[in-house]
């Protein structure tokens, strides 16, 4: 059984836009919601030393981030990054690093000839399961 998600088309744009305006890093951040629907984005800067294949929540913003979230009775839903040159997919990092095991995990890939792709994970275990995206 594939498991959905339903994601506003203003949600996503914002998502896609965020990675495009950043090629050559990845950009990172959290994704709330708020009576079981995904609301609002929360970008964070990108602190790691190897910004084009890693990401690291700056902690200041990360924090700052969470309590606004939390005053507006939201809940983190997922964490999103890009993936400025490889496939929408976790990485080896991505699964060693894991912060939120209870979030899901959006990955953005600017891999692909100009289409730029968001697809969606559970992960668990350091084992990544798909979940199918509905706009």
């Amino acid at each position: 059984m594939t498991v959905q998600i339903t994601l506003s088309r203003e949600l996503t744009s914002q998502l896609l836009h965020l990675a495009q305006i950043s090629p050559d890093a990845e950009v990172c951040g959290i994704v709330s919601y708020k009576n079981k629907t995904p609301v609002r984005c929360y970008p964070i800067k990108n602190i790691s030393p190897s910004p084009a294949t890693q990401f690291l929540f700056d902690p200041t913003e990360h924090i700052a981030a969470t309590k606004t979230l939390r005053e507006r009775g939201e809940e983190i839903f997922a964490i999103y990054h890009s993936h400025p040159s490889a496939p929408a997919y976790p990485s080896s990092l991505d699964l060693h690093n894991l912060a939120y095991i209870d979030a899901l995990h959006f990955i953005i890939s600017l891999n692909t000839k100009g289409i730029l792709e968001l697809r969606a994970f559970d992960i668990k275990n350091k084992q990544a399961t798909e979940l199918r995206i509905t706009l």
